[in-house]
């Protein structure tokens, strides 16, 4: 989706591509995934059906439609031309201009350079591609060790390291996608929350506390369930 952005623009006039086969794929998936998690941890059809609805509707779907939402409203307003940080120098906002990131479900015929929720929706679901290698694979994978108790400083360095490198996938998958619109300006300010999760990471690590261990996580919902 990102390096075909500038293409679709050209031939279809939208930056959008309305194609939900990856939506459906990874929703396929979780799926299998919520399948694995169901046999080994839960092992009824009911837990299993609850799982498959929580891990597609309300930890995918639910997830990027919130995301794309804030998205959607907000990035014009920090990154358009007349945004809060196009002002900045230093980043991308040297760059030519053009017109103002209006706002609209999909791009109006002779309009250019709006910033569609299609697209961003888009960028969410991307987005959430390394979450569910990091959170629903690998943490299913290890989920023995980082559940180990009492809980060690392994298991929490592992668990917070996983999390912590998830998060910070999405967060520049995210800024990839908003990146590739020529209209945003100083758009590596999308970047900046990194370094907040990094020092949390940190100070979970002198605290002891662990993500998984304290059921916060992915696994934590699932107990929820």
């Amino acid at each position: 989706m990102l390096t075909q952005a500038s293409p679709q623009k050209q031939t279809k006039n939208t930056w959008h591509r309305p194609d939900p086969s990856f939506t459906y794929l990874l929703s396929f998936f979780l799926l299998l995934t919520a399948l694995a998690w169901g046999l080994a941890y839960a092992p009824s059809f009911g837990a299993i059906v609850r799982l498959s609805l929580l891990f597609i509707f309300v930890h995918f779907i639910g997830s990027s439609l919130l995301v794309s939402t804030v998205g959607y409203f907000t990035i014009p307003r920090l990154f358009g031309p007349d945004g809060a940080a196009a002002s900045l120098t230093g980043f991308r906002g040297g760059r030519g201009r053009r017109r103002g990131a209006a706002q609209g479900l999909f791009t109006q015929p002779g309009e250019k350079d709006q910033l569609e929720f299609g697209y961003c929706f888009d960028v969410s679901n991307r987005a959430f591609f390394p979450l569910y290698l990091h959170l629903y694979v690998v943490q299913f994978l290890l989920l023995p060790l980082l559940q180990r108790s009492p809980s060690n400083f392994l298991a929490t360095f592992l668990g917070n390291t996983l999390y912590l490198s998830a998060i910070t996938y999405y967060t520049y998958i995210t800024f990839l996608g908003y990146n590739a619109l020529p209209f945003l300006h100083n758009t590596e300010l999308l970047l900046l929350p990194i370094l907040a999760f990094a020092v949390l990471w940190l100070v979970s690590l002198i605290a002891g506390w662990g993500i998984v261990a304290q059921g916060r996580g992915v696994e934590g919902l699932f107990w929820g369930a």
